[in-house]
This record gives C-alpha cells, structure tokens and sequence, in this order.
C-alpha cells in the first residue's frame, strides 16, 4: 500500500522527515524494481531555513517543484554528478523537502549493483544521496513525479523505529547556513550500517 498524499502534505517536515525512517522507497525504471528501507533523511525546512534551496522564498526553474504540493520529487543535480531525492512537503507555496541520504537494500539488488558499477553488496552501494539516486535510478527525468505513481513510490510496511534508534544531529555540508547548519534535521537510524556518517 503506497503511504497517501496526506502523510507529506502536513506543516511539518522535521517530524516527517523523522517518520520517514523505516519507510519502503521504491522505484520503477526501465521495468526494474528496486528499493529499500530508508535508514537516513535530512530535513529542509523551506523560506526559514538559511540552508533550503527555497530559503528567503526563492523561486528558480530548478526550485519551482518545491513550491507545489507535498508528495511530489524534487531531484536536482549536484557537483555537476549526482543526482539528489528529495521529497516535497507541507501544501502548496511553503517550499519544505527531505532529503533522502540512506537506504538499506531489499529489492532489486543486482540492478542496484549494476547500476552503481559494483560487484558486491556493502553499505557505500545506497549510502550518501548520490548513491541512492544512481542505485534506484532516480534522475531529473522525473523531477516533479507524483510518489503516487508507478514509477517512484513509497510504503509503510509496519516496521516501527523507536524514538530511542533514532539520532537527530546536523546536517552535513550546510555550513554556509550559518546558525541553521547546527540544528538537527538529520535523522539515521542507529546501528544501521546503511548511513552516509554515523558518527557525526
């Protein structure tokens, strides 16, 4: 059962960004099914937040998306390689995303290698953003999707992380943000050898 639009369109992305651990993400390409358990996110919360794309109300071609309603995807490409998950939030003109930076394999695996030009399963195959948009497939070609769709989609499967499992630390790599790159909007899973920095 694909989690409902309602869940990503309330007015408050940190606690959604929390709640999105343990969730399934999935996707589609090409006829390929692959996807994982999401085990690390960071949230961006939007015209407030010095370190958002959209922080100050910003409006470009590339952050239009995040102005729409939640339950949409918001990939942009970074460093001039990697291609960056986001899931838009809230309602339409608050500009809020989570950035998905971790997911722990389950579906599709070999696809998953082959697309990341690796031989064996380790943890580096779906840790940092970059590698989880190249492993599910995830490009600017679908910027905008509905993750109602068939072609990115998420679910709840009941797995239940414990508030105790979760750590909430900074973010990495908003120290332009000022004061804001300290708060903690990010999220892992404790334990799990599926996050980009564990000990940060």
């Amino acid at each position: 059962m694909k989690i409902p639009a309602s869940f990503y369109e309330r007015r408050d992305v940190v606690s959604i960004s929390r709640e999105l651990l343990g969730k399934y993400l999935f996707t589609c390409i090409d006829g390929d099914l692959t996807g994982g358990i999401i085990t690390e996110t960071e949230a961006y919360n939007g015209v407030i937040d010095k370190a958002s794309h959209a922080f100050g109300g910003r409006k470009t071609n590339r952050t239009e998306v995040m102005h729409r309603h939640g339950g949409i995807a918001y990939v942009y490409l970074c460093y001039g390689i990697h291609e960056m998950f986001n899931i838009v939030t809230s309602i339409e003109g608050e500009p809020d995303a989570v950035l998905i930076r971790g997911v722990e394999p389950v579906e599709g695996v070999d696809i998953m290698l082959m697309r990341r030009n690796m031989e064996k399963l380790k943890p580096n195959l779906t840790t940092g953003p970059g590698s989880v948009g190249q492993a599910l497939g995830i490009s600017r070609k679908i910027n905008g999707i509905s993750l109602q769709s068939d072609t990115l989609w998420l679910e709840d499967r009941g797995l239940v992380i414990e508030n105790e499992q979760i750590a909430a630390v900074p973010r990495i790599g908003v120290a332009y943000a000022g004061h804001d790159a300290l708060l903690p909007f990010r999220f892992y899973i404790k334990g799990n050898p599926y996050v980009s920095k564990p000990d940060k």
